[in-house]
Formats: structure tokens, sequence, C-alpha cells
């Protein structure tokens, strides 16, 4: 059965990693932004509203850049990620510019979340049978505590350029996730792939280990456990790494797991990840998505009636 279905992007840092959005580099000849790709491919899987987060003075961009040229195809809301949306109590630090993480972009759109919902990064390329793994999961799961991840290959989800997060994912048998730990500097190691805490000594991941790219399935029912969650979060990090502790989204469900409260079906993919991590990845990105349009994924012009 279809159900309404959110997709929820999470766009505040895109400013912030490239100048601002309208010096976000178009990854195709029409000026799409990878952004673009993912909302084409949600609307395609059958995704009904679309919540952008985004920071307050990046608006009059998005409208001029995105809604400009899709606005049509789909309802488009905004959300904002502030520093300052704290619990009482609670300020930020002195010298902090970093954002306070994923689940906390998440967190400031709880008001126009009101349905089942999968969450995205707006810098990373996903595929459209991606995005059609988590509509079909959340139109055939209506379980409040069933919540799914489309797990990418290790492999498939590395840059040449640098160092990426992922979230490495512990699954069971049947499918299911059993635990995802963060890890915040990944890079290519032969067939697959190792990642450092210290930069000096590094852990090898085997290919075929699936990772977070933070393309997940909830229920509303995880907004009040990310609400919950994020003051104590904050009463144990903030001293120990003012600046920049991150409240991962991650986090969440693996705290749920944990606890029993909720179960992570795990969607897997062979789609290839491409990401704008750094600038150097752009030509990858363009020459990927030149090929994706030349088999048929795509069509030249995303957007046009």
């Amino acid at each position: 059965m279809k159900r309404e279905k959110i997709l929820v992007i999470m766009a505040a840092g895109l400013g912030s990693r490239f100048g601002g959005l309208k010096q976000a580099a178009p990854v195709d000849d029409n000026g799409c932004l990878l952004i673009d790709y993912s909302m084409y491919d949600a609307i395609k899987a059958g995704f009904t509203k679309i919540v952008c987060i985004i920071k307050p003075e990046m608006e009059a961009d998005f409208a001029e850049v995105i809604l400009s040229r899709m606005g049509k195809f789909a309802e488009v809301q905004f959300a904002y990620q502030t520093m300052d949306a704290l619990p009482e109590g609670f300020t930020v630090p002195e010298g902090r510019t970093k954002p306070f993480g994923t689940a906390h972009a998440v967190l400031c759109a709880k008001d126009l979340i009101d349905a089942p919902f999968a969450v995205i990064n707006a810098d990373d390329f996903y595929g459209p049978t991606a995005f059609q793994a988590a509509a079909d999961f959340l139109d055939s799961h209506t379980a409040e505590d069933e919540y799914a991840m489309v797990g990418y290959k290790i492999e498939n989800t590395l840059s040449d350029s640098g160092s990426v997060a992922r979230g490495v994912c512990e699954v069971n048998a049947k499918s299911y996730l059993t635990a995802i730990t963060e890890r915040t500097k990944v890079v290519k190691e032969g067939e697959g792939a190792a990642f450092t805490e210290d930069g000096e000594t590094y852990t090898f991941v085997p290919a075929g280990t699936f990772v977070s790219m933070n393309l997940w399935a909830f229920q509303p029912s995880i907004m009040p456990q990310i609400e919950k969650r994020f003051e104590p979060w904050l009463s144990e990090n903030l001293p120990k790494n003012p600046l920049k502790c991150e409240y991962f989204l991650p986090l969440i469900p693996d705290l749920m797991l944990k606890e029993g409260l909720c179960t992570v079906k795990v969607e897997p993919t062979s789609e290839v990840w491409y990401g704008m991590t750094y600038k150097e990845d752009l030509q990858q990105v363009k020459d990927a998505l030149k090929e994706k349009v030349k088999a048929g994924v795509y069509p030249e012009y995303l957007w046009r009636e």
C-alpha cells in the first residue's frame, strides 16, 4: 500500500563546504546539483513531500537555485538548523562555528515531520534503486518500531581525494542491523578500506562490509528519541569537546537497538556512491552522471515537464 512519505534532506552544511549554495558546483550541463538528482529519484520512488534542512541565510539561494526548477514537482518545505537550537540551560560554546551534527539537524525539522520519512545528505549521490528500497520499506512496514537503513558496500563509498566519514555496520544473518559505529577517517586500502582514530594506526575493513551513507527510513517515532537523548549527550560531550563534538544520527538507532526499542532492516544496494566531500571529486561525479544519462537512467534534463 502506498503511504505518504517525506524525504528529509540535510543541507545546512552545503554553504559552509562550498562557500554558499550558488557556488556549489553543478554536476551536469544544465546546472543541476547532486541534490537535484536525489530529489528526482525520491519523487520517482513515491516520496510526496521534501523537507530541506538549511541555515536560515540559505533560503533565498535555495528558492532561486532549487525551487525555481523543481518546486512544481513536489511540495518543498524548509527547516532551519541553527546553532542556538539547544535545550534549556545550554548555550553555544564560545568560539564554536560547527553545527551540532546530523541528529541535531533532523531534530530541527521535527515540526514538519508528520509521516514516515527517509533522511539523506544533500551532497551525496545515492542512486535510484536506493530510494526505491527506502520507499518500498516504508510502504510495507507500518509498525512504529520498524526502521531501515540502505546499506552500501564500503568499497563503493570511498573518495580518491581523501578520507571520508562512514557508519560501519554490523549486520546479522537475517539482514538486520545489530550495531553501527561512526568512523570519521576512512580511506581506501586494497580491495577494502581502513579507518584511523589517531591518524597513525589503521584498522582494515574488508570489502563487502556494509556502511551507512545516512539513507535511513524512519517512522515518526524516532523523533522523540532524538529529542530526549540530546540533553544527556550535550552534558557528556560538550565538556570534552566543546568546539567540535557532533550529535550523529546513527547514534540514535544504535542506542535504541541496544535497548531493544526498535529493529533496523538493512536494505542492501549495489549503487556506487558519488559525493562532493572534496572539490577534487567534481569531475568524477560529472563523468559518472554523464554515463548514467547515456544509459537512460536519467533524462538529459531532470526537470523538463
